[in-house]
């Protein structure tokens, strides 16, 4: 699975560096901070591709938007203030296998697919009470791109904005991954990103099957400072000295 992940790229330099138009939404007093503790319902910055408003024959552009990490569906009832009701559960992944027949995601999957920038994920390893946290991240300190998928929930009242949301797709965990934890995020390589998106194209059962983007990735053992989601810093992500047992695996 992927339930917490780390993001240290500001916004608008993602952007320029996918080729994306800067759709996000600022924060406070327009300071952007990394991110190394991102947790469920956290907003985070998103890459789709979708053709300007009412011109679907003008091509689709990639953008970069800000969305609520945990995919909201048209089920998805709400509260008394009109915001999500928190009762459900929290959809922060989809599995790769059956999003295109599940009924909370068939319908994102077809026409609504997103990328989510990374740096890293983590994963813990072990018993509940004794599990050990690991960092995994691209080697060459450049973004993953995990696949996702997005929607758009429409709260009562005409006034209330919508809110966009998103959920993480993940996939077997192979090689040394899957010593850690049986799933893993569903990354998509540089030439794959358009084929993904394609607003105009089903999802690509090849890319749902592959692994994108598995010989970037490396493994460290991390703090447990990461266990506590209101940690958040880069000591999060600096490695520590790996037990005997684990020497010979990494």
């Amino acid at each position: 699975m992927c339930g917490r992940f780390a993001v240290t790229t500001d916004p608008a330099l993602l952007a320029a560096r996918l080729d994306a138009i800067d759709e996000t939404v600022p924060a406070a007093e327009d300071a952007w901070e990394p991110n190394y503790n991102v947790a469920p319902t956290s907003p985070i910055s998103t890459l789709v591709s979708r053709h300007p408003r009412e011109e679907t024959d003008t091509p689709a552009t990639r953008r970069l938007r800000t969305m609520r990490w945990g995919l909201l569906t048209p089920a998805t009832a709400a509260a008394a203030d009109g915001s999500p009701a928190t009762g459900g559960p929290l959809l922060i992944n989809a599995r790769a296998e059956t999003v295109t027949t599940s009924p909370a995601f068939r319908g994102a999957a077809r026409r609504k697919r997103c990328l989510v920038p990374m740096d890293g994920w983590y994963e813990w390893r072990g018993s509940k009470g004794d599990k050990t946290p690991f960092y995994l991240y691209a080697a060459d300190g450049q973004p993953l791109l995990m696949a996702g998928l997005w929607s758009v929930w429409h709260p009562p009242g005409e006034m209330t904005p919508p809110i966009l949301s998103a959920t993480i797709i993940t996939t077997d965990a192979v090689g040394p991954l899957a010593e850690i934890h049986d799933r893993m995020p569903l990354s998509i390589g540089a030439a794959d990103v358009d084929r993904w998106l394609d607003p105009d194209a089903p999802a690509d059962i090849g890319l749902l099957r592959g692994h994108g983007d598995l010989d970037r990735i490396a493994i460290r053992e991390v703090s447990t400072l990461v266990n506590n989601a209101r940690n958040n810093g880069p000591e999060l992500i600096a490695p520590v000295e790996p037990k005997p047992e684990q020497a010979e695996l990494f």
